[in-house]
Parts: C-alpha cells; structure tokens; sequence
C-alpha cells in the first residue's frame, strides 16, 4: 500500500518513537523458521523508502518509486518471492532533509519495515545513515551517486546504486578533454557531495585549478541568474552540471533569457531528456546538443528486451505512467532487488540479504559493471556518454568504467544480460 508524504508528514515524529529504538529488532514477524524478523511474515515482506514526491526536486524524480512499486506488483501477480509478496511504503520528504529524518523513523519504528530499499537524495539520506546503522536495517541501493554509502567499515547495511558522482565526473571530463580541448570549462554543482564528488572527479582528468569559474546552488533558492550570470561573464564555453532535474532546466532557461549558449555537459541524476523537456515546456528545443551519461537502456530504445519488459510492466501495473529514465531506473532497482531477496534465500533475515548482496555476482539491464562485495559497496562502476539530437536522446561511443581515485577511464566492453522471459529473476 503506498504512502505518500502529505500523509506521512502529517504525522509528527513522537517521543515513543524515538525512545523505541532498542525494541525494533525484536518486533516483526517471522523471517520462515527463526527469529522474528521485522517486516517479514510467511507471506509478505515490507520495505519502505523516502523520495522527493514534492517540492523543487520532484520532477521526474517523484516518479521513481511508483515505477519500483510497479514491478514489485508485477512480481506479486507471479507468485512473489520465496511465496511471499512485497509491499513497498512510499514516503515523501520533499528533498528536505529534516522530513526524511521523520518519514525513514516512521518507516522503521512504526511501520517495522524489513530495509530501505533507494531512498533518494544525498543530503537527505546522508542523515539517517546512523539511524539505520544503529537499527541494523539493510539500506539498499541508495538513489544518489554520493560516495558515502560506500563505506563497509564504517556503514556496513549501506549499499550504493548509481555511478558514483567522482566516477561519473572523470567520465565527462574524458569527454570533454577529447572533444572541446582548450575550451573555457566551467561548473555549477549542488552544494553537498553531489556537486563536490562531482568536481574532484571532473579536476581528477582535466587538472587542478583548469575549471574557470565554480558556481555552486541550493535546493531552497531557485534564482539562478547569478550564477549563470558569472559563468557568462567569464567566457566559459563548456559548463559541466552536477545538478538535480529541476535546476538543469532553470540553469539552462537562465542561460537562454541571458543570451548565453554554452556546451552542456549534465550529470545523469539531471540529464533525463523527457524530465527536462515537460519543465522547459515550450523552450524543450533549449535542450538541443546536450550531452550527458547514464548507465541504463534507454528509455526511447523500443528494440531493447529491458525496454519491452518494463514497457509492459508499466502499463499493466502503472497505469500506463509517462515512461521515461526515471521509470527505467525505477523498475531496475526493483529487479535487481528481488535478486537480491532471491540470493538470501526462503529463510530471510537482514543479515542473509546483506551478506547476499555483498556476495554480488547480479545481472541486469546495466551497461556498467555493478559492483558489489565485502570491500565495495558503491553500485556501479561506469556510464555511457549521451547526447540530444534533434528531440531526441540517445548514446553515442562505448560505455566507460573507472574508478574514484586516479585509476583510467577505460572502454566497458562487456553487454548488459537479457531479461529471463518471464521477466522475473531465479535465484542465481
């Protein structure tokens, strides 16, 4: 059943609840023949997760965890997983990092999910990494490219999902370094890691100091004319953005009503062409050349067997949604999800799914390498470059991988798995 923020932020975040923290690992039930298990019953099993339903960074992103409860329905109406069905509570935190504290403490004390499966958002997310650590709760495939949520040692139930923001920036300096050398580069970043891991990987290629004019922005102010405003009047000719969807597309209808017509260079997390063509309405043809990445098929890609699934999956179980990244993205992170259930086995426990996950070894519809082990916790590995042409986006050269320090950006040769043709995984 969902549970969307207008309902779940109503609900005040009470003393009980966060007094009650050392009870919830004995509550829930039964994980199929041990201990209780929170979450877990002989037929069902509840995860929840945060995402940005409203406010500035809802577009396209609000229609991320529908697009997940989608397939897991699909799942449902084939059996479910080890017998058992998944009900998936979405709650909305408005991006707003206070809210997500409230709605992921109400998904665990109250509600007694089993894990947390994408939450959304680096600063948002970045503070409950604690909470759920103390709680011993499994927090899977965080929807955000920050390097925090890999670290095993210190956050041991915290896995990464997208490319890594300072791999991803390695990955468009190469393509920038290749293609508008001795050009002006510039940068506009979300002020957290976000737009920080971003920019270390883009200096990592093209140097220390070589990036001419850095512009930062918050998620509460929406007035970006003045950093835009700068980057003209430093000439800059190439402008990288580390930048959610709403403010790729005020960063680019700024620049216009500026008169100023640079190359852009977009990070993933706001590159979704669909996303930013219903912000720009009318102005959707700004959009023209932009070059981004992303690591999965692409959403307009009708010939691609992951695109043909999840098509069907969405009409049949998500009412027929726009079907754009955001949706692919969605229903990927739910296959490779049930994956991970499958791996941990009919006797589920947090620790059977986290050491599954660890365990590794998962094929989907991703054109970078997914990474996971007892050392790595980062998701995957590379990204493909993509551009806009003529309304339409699509990938130009090979998929890249590399790493987050100072290992080469080298060509990833190696095809994504087709989907099994029930469109659900067996246990690998």
């Amino acid at each position: 059943m969902q549970r969307f923020a207008r309902r779940g932020l109503a609900v005040a975040t009470s003393l009980a609840l966060l007094t009650s923290v050392a009870a919830c690992g004995d509550d829930g039930g039964s994980g199929g023949g041990g201990a209780p298990v929170p979450g877990v019953t002989d037929t069902e099993i509840v995860v929840g997760t945060h995402m940005p339903l409203t406010g500035p960074a809802a577009a396209g992103y609000s229609s991320i965890a529908p697009a997940t409860k989608a397939y897991f329905d699909y799942v449902n109406a084939n059996g479910g997983v080890h017998g058992r069905k998944i009900t998936y509570k979405i709650m909305d935190d408005g991006y707003n990092p206070a809210n997500t504290q409230q709605v992921v403490r109400q998904l665990v004390l109250q509600d007694k999910v089993f894990a947390i499966l994408n939450g959304l958002g680096t600063p948002t997310h970045t503070g409950v990494l604690d909470f759920l650590k103390s709680n011993r709760v499994p927090d899977l495939f965080v929807a955000s490219g920050s390097r925090s949520w890999d670290q095993p040692e210190k956050y041991p139930f915290t896995f990464g999902y997208n490319t890594d923001y300072t791999v991803e920036g390695k990955i468009l300096a190469t393509y920038i370094k290749a293609n508008h050398a001795g050009q002006k580069v510039c940068f506009l970043g979300q002020d957290d890691d976000f737009g920080r891991d971003s920019l270390v990987g883009v200096e990592k290629i093209l140097g220390a100091g070589t990036v001419a004019a850095k512009q930062t922005y918050v998620t509460s102010n929406t007035n970006v004319a003045p950093q835009i405003g700068a980057f003209k009047a430093a000439g800059c000719q190439v402008v990288v953005l580390a930048t959610v969807p709403g403010f790729t597309a005020l960063s680019i209808g700024t620049a216009a009503r500026l008169a100023f017509k640079p190359q852009w260079v977009v990070s993933n997390v706001g590159a979704d062409y669909n996303t930013l063509a219903k912000s720009l309405g009318e102005a959707a043809p700004l959009l023209e050349g932009v070059v981004g990445t992303n690591y999965m098929p692409m959403n307009n890609d009708t010939a691609n067997p992951w695109i043909q699934l999840f098509t069907k999956v969405n009409q049949a179980h998500n009412g027929g949604a726009p079907f754009d990244g955001n949706t692919v993205y969605g229903m990927s992170v739910g296959y490779l999800f049930v994956q991970a259930l499958l791996a941990a086995g009919k006797d589920l426990t947090r620790d059977s799914l986290v050491a599954a996950v660890e365990k590794g070894g998962f094929q989907g519809p991703g054109l970078a390498p997914l990474r996971f082990s007892r050392t790595d916790h980062s998701g995957y590995g590379g990204a493909r470059m993509s551009r806009v042409t003529a309304g339409v986006q699509g990938y130009f050269g090979p998929a890249y991988e590399t790493d987050e320090v100072d290992g080469p950006v080298r060509e990833y040769a190696v095809a994504p798995a087709t989907p099994p043709v029930n469109g659900i995984p067996t246990v690998s």
